[in-house]
């Protein structure tokens, strides 16, 4: 197996730190209450989902943005992430997970949820973006 240049470890670090930005940015967008730039994260037919049928599921960028305005209007989510994974599978794509905490006021009740995103991540005309991201919840309640 041949080594990697200097210049392809470079670029290993460089799009590894813009992956690990997205759930960053995702929660500043969510806690601010930001549905363009959260809609505007994912690819333009970018996709998020959950292992719970009952939540929403939303593809394309217009869906994804009146999804979240939509959920944003009726609760006040903070999310939390952690322990974020990145694997690179190319030049252009690559897939992790990173673990979630959510606190939320919602119906004037607070609740608490715990899980995981599976996520696949794109390279989009330069920008890495999520190509989707699957909820895995493991416990929800009242906080």
């Amino acid at each position: 197996m041949a080594s990697k240049s200097s210049e392809q470890l470079i670029q290993e670090v460089l799009d590894r730190e813009a992956i690990r930005t997205l759930p960053v940015r995702y929660c500043h967008c969510v806690w601010r209450k930001d549905p363009e730039s959260w809609a505007n994260l994912f690819t333009d037919d970018g996709e998020i989902s959950a292992t719970d049928p009952s939540m929403p599921r939303a593809q394309g960028r217009e869906a994804l943005r009146k999804m979240i305005a939509s959920g944003l209007d009726t609760s006040q989510p903070r999310p939390f992430i952690h322990n974020h994974v990145v694997e690179l599978l190319g030049p252009d794509r690559a897939k992790g997970t990173c673990y979630v905490e959510v606190r939320l006021m919602r119906d004037g009740k607070k609740q608490y949820m715990t899980g995981w995103y599976d996520d696949e991540y794109a390279k989009e005309r330069g920008e890495w973006k999520f190509k989707s991201r699957r909820i895995n919840i493991d416990s929800m309640g009242p906080a």
